[in-house]
Formats: C-alpha cells, structure tokens, sequence
C-alpha cells in the first residue's frame, strides 16, 4: 500500500496516516510496526529497492564481457520489473530521476556511490578497447536507458486518452529501447 502511494502523491506529501486510511487500518496500527516514515522508507529499500539494484547490478555481472548485452539486459529487465511492479516506473521518475527526490537521498545514504562508480568504468574501459561506442558519454548512459524504458512507462497511463499511444504495451517499449540501444551503443 505505502509504495503504491509514494508512487501516486510523492514521498514527502504521503503521511503514515495517509497510508493507514490507503490500508484499511487505523494510524495507531501502522505506527505501531513503524514509528516514523523514515523506518518505512528504511524496510521498503531493504525489502522491495535492495533485491531490485541487485538484479539490475546482474545484467552488468552476467554479461561482463559483452557491453551491447549487458546494456540490453539492463533495458530488458527495466521494463519487465516495471511489469512485475506497477508502482516503480512512476515512484522511480518521482523520487529519484526527479531533483529533491527522497527516496534518491534514502538510497545514496545507504548504498553509497561505489557500484555507479565500478560500471562508469567498466563503460569507459569497454570503450578504450574498442568494445562500446566512443561517442557515448557513460555518466548519461544509464539516464537514457531510464529515458528509453522507465519514462514511458510512466507517462503511458497519461497516454489513455492518446490515439497514436494508447495501445502500447510494455513489450512495444520494450521493443522499442532495444532497438534504438542496439543500433546505437555497438562499437564502430
């Protein structure tokens, strides 16, 4: 319930109040397993956020040398948590694609910065030996994967009333990223 309405209100602006009237309980429940949002933001990135980083961090571990599968991979699986998990596509753009985001602080304060660190240089060594398009700055490469994969996924249920997007599916973004990411991220 809580992240679904992180997801449609924001961090900041969903009370645990809020959350137990979403539930069906009174406030007194929810404050007796969590005294503050901030401990439900705690186990929400231990129990949902954690095993997410983990598998995205997979695509890069699994694929360690083939860079145009690994950055794929990562746009495949993407799409298919955001299949799995409605609620992150748009808490995603929300809290930590977005400036002042809460959940983007939570996360930094916990995890630290060594895993971004690690894959901006294995992007920049698949680069020097050839294996990674040159021209592709490896600091945005992963904001446009987001861009490509998780924006749209976001914004599709805005696209309802669309005629030229309604009927996209999370395979036809899918579809879509990929092609656009095999097409341009392969060595010259």
């Amino acid at each position: 319930m809580a992240i679904a309405l992180f997801a449609r209100q924001g961090i900041v602006d969903t009370t645990l109040g809020a959350i137990a009237r979403e539930a069906g309980y009174t406030p007194a429940m929810v404050h007796y397993y969590f005294k503050t949002r901030d401990q439900l933001i705690d186990v929400l990135i231990d129990e949902r956020f954690a095993p997410l980083r983990k598998a995205l961090a997979g695509a890069f571990h699994e694929n360690g040398d083939d860079p145009v599968a690994a950055i794929t991979e990562l746009a495949r699986r993407l799409v298919e948590m955001a299949g799995e998990y409605p609620w992150f596509p748009s808490l995603w753009v929300r809290e930590v694609m977005s400036e002042g985001g809460l959940l983007k602080k939570r996360m930094n304060e916990r995890f630290g910065d060594t895993r971004q660190k690690a894959t901006l240089a294995r992007l920049a060594k698949w680069q020097r030996e050839g294996r990674l398009n040159p021209d592709l700055e490896p600091s945005l490469l992963f904001v446009s994967i987001l861009g490509l994969t998780i924006l749209p996924l976001a914004a599709s249920n805005a696209w309802r009333s669309d005629p030229a997007r309604n009927r996209l599916t999370a395979a036809d973004i899918a579809r879509h990223a990929l092609a656009l990411l095999t097409q341009g991220v392969g060595p010259r």
